[in-house]
């Protein structure tokens, strides 16, 4: 039995089933059963994507992540049947923002962590180089990923947010804004504002950059 599972004791006379694993149902406010352990498994990497992103701290981070989905599950009557993925992301999104808060001070970025390098669903991201790319350019991706992310910190909480769905999630702007809770012209302009901040970021600290990315070359 999961983690998630201790805590909760399955409904008697569910008609879901779930061969996957032992069934953990869920309804929804339209009276569709699911089943919340396949809900984790499908969106945890996402879920813990984004908080990392948005806290910049490992620890921090897996703890957004497991009380978002615990806020989702005592919570999830009010999902109406529409776009879960959104519907997660904007309850770790919120809980980012009240981890955010509540720490009052800036973060320090985790050295490990790289918005450019996957993330594992079942353990931490692993930087290694791709079979694909030379030593050379594994390095270039990695001190880039480093100071992007550094340069991340320094946005303000939803200039952070849009880009971290739309730029690095790959987000459409239709479910960036429903993530968001706002219109898509809203989303446009805080990712507008945040790439043009982040641009500042980099530009101010071109002497961090690898030497292919300096305007002085």
């Amino acid at each position: 039995m999961s983690c998630w599972e201790t805590s909760f004791i399955e409904r008697p006379g569910t008609q879901f089933h779930c061969t996957t694993h032992s069934t953990l149902p869920v309804e929804d406010r339209t009276g569709t059963v699911h089943c919340y352990n396949c809900i984790i498994e499908s969106y945890q990497t996402q879920a813990h994507n984004l908080a990392l992103q948005m806290l910049g701290d490992r620890g921090l981070a897996e703890d957004v992540t497991q009380e978002a989905f615990l806020s989702a599950y005592k919570g999830f009557k009010g999902f109406r049947g529409e776009n879960m993925r959104a519907w997660l992301l904007r309850i770790v999104a919120n809980a980012s923002r009240d981890m955010l808060r509540s720490r009052k001070s800036r973060f320090t970025v985790s050295l490990d962590f790289s918005p450019l390098d996957p993330l594992e669903a079942d353990g931490p991201p692993v930087d290694l180089p791709t079979s694909e790319e030379s030593p050379e350019d594994f390095t270039l991706r990695s001190e880039l990923g480093k100071l992007i992310q550094e340069g991340m910190m320094t946005l303000p909480e939803e200039r952070r947010l849009a880009p971290s769905l739309v730029d690095i999630q790959g987000f459409s702007y239709e479910e960036a804004a429903q993530v968001m809770v706002c219109s898509v012209g809203t989303v446009k302009s805080s990712l507008a504002r945040g790439r043009a901040q982040l641009r500042d970021y980099l530009g101010s600290h071109q002497e961090l950059l690898p030497s292919q990315f300096r305007h002085d070359r």
